[in-house]
């Protein structure tokens, strides 16, 4: 089952690379490059989630910790390079980012197959909502806060991750409609931590939380969809039951 499940994560990817090149091909170089380098470097952070997940997720526990740390460094990090600007909202943010981090390091307590399924769907989410955002998104969402979500990649994405989550349905062993609410819940959280996060950054009038992860930025650049969306798995099984 687990290498069926990294066979397909592998088509994904080729089906991600063709249309990145589809996006690139008439851009500029530098462009595309920069493009290209953020797809090499998500497939690398893809892998080692992964396997960490696969062959202990012990290891998945750490990495977890890792990305809470890093998290709370960066946000102390942009409130200092502000000059301590907007105490308030830096209070409530991380009093936000507290609870979610709480959330999320319970996730990582959770069984190996939850978990993966759970991983998997938001980074299908991810990696479609962004290609076919690009490919056919023209309406923006909320261009003030995030420019580069669009309608069209918001559907886009969702649907390819429920249709993969109805696919992988083993893993996570529940009825459609348990199945289709932590999923849909994945999908949901991931997209408001991501805009959370991106209010954030417009808030300190950065562009990065950090340069710490070439092609993306900072932890909370990368993770913070995984950050909100394993706090909803571990809300709907500890609290909600399913």
């Amino acid at each position: 089952m687990i290498k069926l499940i990294y066979i397909v994560i592998l088509i994904y990817f080729v089906l991600g690379g063709l249309g990145f090149y589809l996006i690139n091909r008439h851009k500029e170089p530098q462009v595309a490059r920069n493009s290209y380098t953020k797809f090499g470097v998500y497939f690398i952070i893809i892998n080692i989630l992964f396997f960490s997940i696969v062959i202990d997720s012990t290891v998945f526990r750490y990495l977890s910790g890792l990305i809470i740390v890093a998290g709370f460094l960066e946000l102390f990090y942009l409130f200092w390079k502000s000059r301590f600007r907007h105490p308030g909202y830096f209070a409530g943010s991380l009093f936000v980012f507290s609870v979610l981090s709480v959330g999320f390091y319970f996730f990582s307590g959770l069984n190996k197959e939850l978990i993966l399924f759970s991983f998997l769907v938001l980074s299908i989410f991810d990696s479609f909502s962004q290609i076919t955002g690009q490919l056919w998104g023209h309406k923006k969402i909320v261009p003030d806060i995030s420019p580069n979500k669009t309608l069209g990649g918001l559907i886009g994405g969702a649907i390819t991750a429920l249709a993969s989550a109805l696919l992988m349905n083993k893993l996570c062993n529940r009825n459609v409609l348990p199945l289709l609410l932590i999923a849909g819940g994945i999908v949901v959280f991931a997209f408001i931590g991501d805009l959370l996060a991106s209010y954030y950054k417009r808030k300190y009038k950065v562009k990065d939380y950090s340069r710490l992860i070439p092609g993306h930025g900072g932890f909370l650049d990368r993770f913070d969809s995984l950050l909100a969306g394993g706090a909803w798995v571990a809300f709907s099984i500890y609290v909600l039951g399913f």
